[in-house]
């Protein structure tokens, strides 16, 4: 009972989402309906994206970039380089996945190089690197991955309408580190190139070409729109049945069980007439507001869920939902991530990481907030 409890406590999100789907089931009954409302799609690509990137971290896949970043001498080119190393690998592997990657070789070069006061700002930028790069692409964010999965839209026009935030979010990052290091743009630094990058071992390339070959089936199931996703899931999980069988074990799956119970939620919401004809009302216009309210309660992927069945302006849920990540370590999941990865290096030290994250986020959010929400204007359809 006691390992259960820890559980729950450190999995906040998933308990939530669990009480939120049990509660729901005594607005509105188990039934067939239920069954039918949940999106199997996406619970399907999910699976699989996290089998496939839990291989990537596994065998280490982008050594090749990560390797790269020590060798910079310079704290403004390295920590551009580390930045936008999340930026860019978060619309391909998602923000989760990025963060796992660069933030710990973050924490091991900075460290080395007797750096460790410009770890917590850099960190935080990188945060803020994978929500804002991440939002281009159909599949760089679960609530990304769910909402263009039920929008229709093509993933061109996707990513056109994602692309002017991108752009003004990559743009806001250099000057944000430019001001970091505005006493000294030279400033030097001697990283070592052995202490952040760990070899490939020779017997593991089949594993690293098969996980690579798995990423390009999952981003054509998902661009494609294919009815027959299913036979990609069964192939990806049969592959890796295949070659790396005890990776099954180390696969995160609360995210999938946060999302079902979700999926159930907003299903039982949506079927009681009083209740979906009040959050009708309510939401209906105001989109972009509700997505980043209701994420600072429950995190922008289940918000997401809850809010679609109720928006009228899919622009301004999207557009709301891959800002909220910006106000607070709850509005995304990612957020978490990155907080318990730094107090898992410097324990006792999570009050100092909430206070220097929410000062610079709120200092970004503040800048994109008000043209996001003009943005959110230009319809999708």
């Amino acid at each position: 009972m006691k390992k259960i409890k820890a559980f729950l406590k450190k999995e906040l999100m998933l308990t939530i989402s669990v009480l939120a789907a049990a509660a729901s089931l005594f607005i509105t009954p188990p039934g067939k309906r239920l069954l039918g409302d949940i999106d199997w799609r996406t619970l399907g690509t999910l699976l699989m994206m996290l089998c496939v990137l839990e291989g990537f971290k596994q065998e280490n896949v982008l050594r090749p970039l990560v390797s790269l970043a020590s060798r910079l001498k310079k704290m403004t080119g390295i920590s551009l380089f580390l930045i936008f190393g999340v930026f860019f690998t978060s619309m391909f592997v998602t923000n989760d996945v990025s963060l796992m990657i660069f933030v710990p070789l973050t924490i091991i070069i900075f460290r080395g190089a007797d750096k460790e006061k410009y770890i917590l700002p850099v960190i935080t930028m990188e945060n803020i690197a994978a929500i804002r790069g991440s939002l281009l692409t159909p599949f760089g964010s679960p609530q990304n991955l769910f909402l263009y999965g039920r929008s229709g839209t093509t993933a061109e026009n996707f990513m056109l309408h994602m692309l002017p935030l991108c752009a003004m979010s990559a743009v806001l990052l250099v000057i944000f580190v430019l001001v970091l290091y505005r006493k000294d743009l030279s400033e030097p630094i001697n990283a070592d190139p052995s202490a952040s990058s760990q070899q490939w071992l020779p017997e593991n390339r089949v594993k690293r070409i098969a996980y690579l070959l798995l990423f390009g089936v999952i981003i054509f199931t998902i661009v494609s729109r294919t009815a027959y996703w299913y036979i990609a899931l069964i192939l990806v999980l049969g592959v890796i049945a295949a070659v790396d069988r005890g990776l099954f074990a180390k696969v995160d799956y609360v995210l999938i069980f946060t999302f079902l119970c979700f999926f159930i939620f907003s299903s039982s919401v949506a079927a009681n007439k009083d209740i979906s004809l009040l959050l009708d009302k309510a939401v209906a216009g105001h989109e972009y507001w509700w997505a980043i309210g209701l994420s600072q309660i429950i995190s922008n992927v289940p918000a997401s869920i809850v809010l679609y069945p109720f928006t009228d302006n899919f622009a301004g849920l999207i557009y709301g939902a891959d800002t909220a990540g910006l106000c607070s370590l709850i509005g995304s999941l990612a957020s978490v991530i990155n907080y318990r990865i730094y107090v898992r290096e410097y324990p006792g030290c999570g009050g100092k990481f909430i206070r220097t994250f929410t000062l610079i986020s709120w200092a970004f959010f503040l800048i994109v907030v008000i043209p996001g929400y003009f943005l959110s204007k230009w319809s999708f359809f």
